[in-house]
């Protein structure tokens, strides 16, 4: 048996700190295994290579809105092939230069093999068998697929699959209704493709505020179909390589019929902690396969810690750096650092943009009571700077409790992915006060006003949700 001082199963996250580790502690000797290609899912096939998709497309969006503002403008031809070979081209070149510095590392052992338990601290990794005192765990996780009929007969795709395709599909079908379902709605429609997305939510996005979620809606039902509150019940093959789908309305029972080049299944992930077999390490998980962790981010077994999509708390790769963090104090620094949560920021890149940190509306009321909370909107087309864009009914949402303190905030529109970074520090701060927003001088014109407007405008929910009636976005 090969004995190691730190074992880290994951290439993603879990990378962050060993070089600090390693600078700290030059006499230790690490193993790193993982068996997919290096780099993590948010490299290989998740967060970058979508986003490396989506810049084209807003792209393509924008000279779509050129007539508006007298500019004759029009996109001769799209090289699908030549956007989806930059985006591999990319991501194969990152990939490689992990994988040459694991291979060449004189500090690390670097197996490509699939890591399971066989003991507490004993893995067994191709045919060797390696333990150490310390391990990192940062598994990830992968597509859900649901028990459609007929699914298992039909070539279709995930998220892991569909950043292979060479050729533009000239239909496809998204079957979920969220994030990444809206996304690469976003990209295919852009590029030409027809777009149907079919979830079982009553609403798109329903991760998301209810107003965020029917004006989303209402701008993506622009360029492309929306079935929500659809079931699929069944996929079969059309020939040609079409598929033909039947979707049931859930409260009608009615049914619907398409035929479709592709279709993407984009209905949520699950743990990949069966392939791990944490039990045989003594390590809980709960009862979905999410790795059980304390506030330190540490597993049932002392000096064995939990990171990324695979404990279960928040699947994005911003998360898993932030823990990433919290585990290498833990593990190295000799500090109790607790895992926070309290302003989790996330976006949808999709078009609408939409972005959101902290505690939604609901939430907040549940918590605090609905005396003591008070919301704050703005709309962008209310600024110089939304005027200038012809943008309408985007909008920002802030929600404070009475005393001040920020505990969410809400965007959709250009820029929320960025806008929301204005508020997410503020959070983050003792006292988690608008102040310096409210103080601060923006540029003018400029859309971070609309940010500072939101803050200007507070009110109880009610008055809110009347203005929202106004607006036709109380769903």
């Amino acid at each position: 048996m090969n004995k190691y001082d730190l074992i880290v199963v994951g290439t993603g996250s879990a990378m962050n700190y060993i070089d600090h580790i390693l600078q700290d502690h030059p006499e230790m000797k690490i193993a790193v295994i993982d068996r997919d290609e290096p780099g993590g899912i948010c490299l290989t096939r998740a967060c970058i290579p979508s986003k490396l998709l989506l810049y084209p497309a807003e792209l393509i969006r924008n000279v779509q809105r050129s007539a508006e503002f007298g500019i004759d403008a029009r996109i001769e031809n799209i090289d699908f092939r030549q956007v989806m070979e930059d985006m591999r081209g990319k991501i194969g070149e990152d990939i490689e230069l992990i994988r040459q510095s694991l291979i060449h590392s004189d500090d690390v052992d670097y197996f490509r093999e699939t890591a399971e338990f066989v003991a507490p601290y004993t893995m067994k990794v191709g045919d060797q068998t390696i333990s150490a005192e310390k391990i990192f765990l940062c598994t990830g996780s992968r597509p859900s697929v649901p028990p459609v009929k007929g699914l298992d007969k039909v070539n279709y795709h995930t998220s892991d699959s569909i950043i292979n395709l060479t050729e533009r599909p000239s239909s496809i079908l998204i079957i979920g209704g969220g994030y990444v379902a809206a996304e690469y709605g976003h990209f295919f429609s852009s590029m030409g493709t027809q777009v149907t997305i079919a979830g079982r939510n009553p609403f798109l996005l329903s991760g998301e505020e209810r107003e965020i979620s029917v004006l989303a809606r209402k701008v993506m039902s622009g360029y492309m179909d929306i079935w929500t509150n659809h079931e699929i019940v069944e996929i079969e093959d059309a020939g040609d390589g079409q598929k033909k789908t039947v979707a049931r309305d859930r409260d009608t029972g009615d049914h619907k019929e398409i035929i479709v080049d592709e279709i993407l299944v984009a209905t949520g992930r699950i743990p990949n902690s069966d392939i791990l077999h944490p039990d045989k390490g003594g390590i809980d998980t709960d009862d979905s396969g999410w790795i059980k962790v304390n506030e330190y981010l540490e597993t049932s077994m002392e000096n064995v810690w939990a990171m990324g999509d695979c404990n279960g708390k928040y699947l994005f790769k911003h998360v898993g750096n932030y823990e990433s963090m919290v585990v290498y104090y833990n593990a190295f620094k000799n500090k109790k650092i607790k895992a926070d949560y309290h302003a989790v920021p996330h976006a949808v890149f999709s078009h609408p943009e939409i972005a959101g940190v902290g505690m939604a509306e609901n939430e907040a009321i549940s918590a605090y009571g609905r005396d003591n909370v008070i919301i704050g909107f703005s709309r962008f087309e209310d600024t110089a700077k939304g005027q200038a864009m012809k943008v309408r009914d985007y909008f920002v949402k802030v929600i404070l409790t009475k005393d001040g303190r920020i505990v969410g905030a809400h965007i959709i529109g250009p820029q929320a992915s960025v806008l929301i970074h204005e508020i997410i520090p503020l959070m983050y701060t003792l006292t988690r006060s608008a102040d310096p927003i409210m103080r601060c001088i923006d540029i003018h014109p400029s859309l971070s006003e609309v940010v500072r407007r939101a803050f200007y405008s507070l009110a109880k929910p009610e008055h809110y949700h009347h203005m929202l009636e106004h607006m036709g976005l109380e769903g």
